[in-house]
């Protein structure tokens, strides 16, 4: 049976081991995890019936996928760790912001690595993830694909840098969103409705438009084309979309989106 081991237990890899498991891609005593935190493991055991161990080398042993889940700054000292674990045959799974293929190859050798990108909305199964994989990892990027979709959806880039890009758009895109809420909330109050039915209608108005837009690119239609459709001539829509527009909205978003990709390349080095 394959096995897959999770080096760092966060929200990100508590997501992913939730993912896995209800996707029936492992059984939870073939998902190992490892984490300085006694009381995060024993959560994770509880919760999910996983097998926790106490060192990464021995999970790093056992597990013929590990998935780096860990903290940047925490990356050099859990590549240590496993070093003498790691062989060819096994496939590694980094979702660590900023780290380079090249940086774990460093420590690790020439084997395979896949980095990811994957984003917050993966806490509930909606996640968007890029893959990027080495030449030694390419006979197995399917196996990365299919666990990485066990939390939303996955697409693979073929070039390391793209991941940049990536990052600034849905890396950091939940953020971006988020914000858009929190705003049109604020303005709903200064209109004078209550609180709790600003918040309502426009949680819900964002969720029925993410859906409608997935929906809608089966078909073919993009967001701009949904867009026209809401609006219409002298009405209320193209009366606030006037004024996104004097605004720039448009460089806007670019500017913002730039300066998220720069930052990114800035702290992979």
């Amino acid at each position: 049976m394959d096995t897959i081991g999770f080096i760092g237990a966060g929200n990100m890899a508590e997501a992913l081991i939730k993912g896995v498991i209800n996707a029936k891609l492992y059984t939870p005593e073939n998902v190992f995890v490892s984490d300085i935190r006694a009381e995060r493991l024993k959560f994770l055991a509880e919760k999910y019936s996983v097998i926790t161990c106490e060192e990464n080398s021995e999970l790093a042993a056992k597990a013929q996928t590990v998935v780096l889940s860990i903290k940047p700054q925490n990356m050099t000292d859990a590549l240590e760790s496993i070093k003498a674990s790691i062989g060819s045959e096994k496939l590694v799974i980094s979702i660590a912001a900023g780290i380079k293929v090249a940086n774990i190859t460093t420590v690790l050798g020439d084997i395979a690595i896949v980095r990811v990108m994957p984003n917050t909305p993966a806490l509930i199964g909606q996640g968007a993830g890029a893959l990027f994989a080495n030449e030694r990892a390419k006979p197995m990027l399917h196996k990365a694909v299919v666990i990485l979709s066990a939390v939303g959806k996955a697409v693979i880039v073929d070039n390391e840098d793209l991941i940049d890009a990536v990052t600034a758009l849905s890396g950091s895109g939940p953020a971006y969103y988020f914000l858009l809420m929190e705003e049109m909330i604020k303005a709903g109050i200064r209109l004078g409705l209550p609180e709790d039915i600003a918040k309502d209608l426009v949680l819900q108005t964002a969720k029925g438009a993410g859906l409608l837009a997935v929906e809608a690119d089966k078909n073919g239609e993009s967001p701009a084309v949904l867009r026209q459709k809401v609006i219409s001539p002298g009405g209320t829509t193209e009366a606030a979309l006037k004024v996104f527009a004097a605004n720039d909205f448009s460089r806007l978003i670019a500017d913002a989106l730039t300066a998220a990709c720069d930052r990114s390349k800035e702290l992979s080095g």
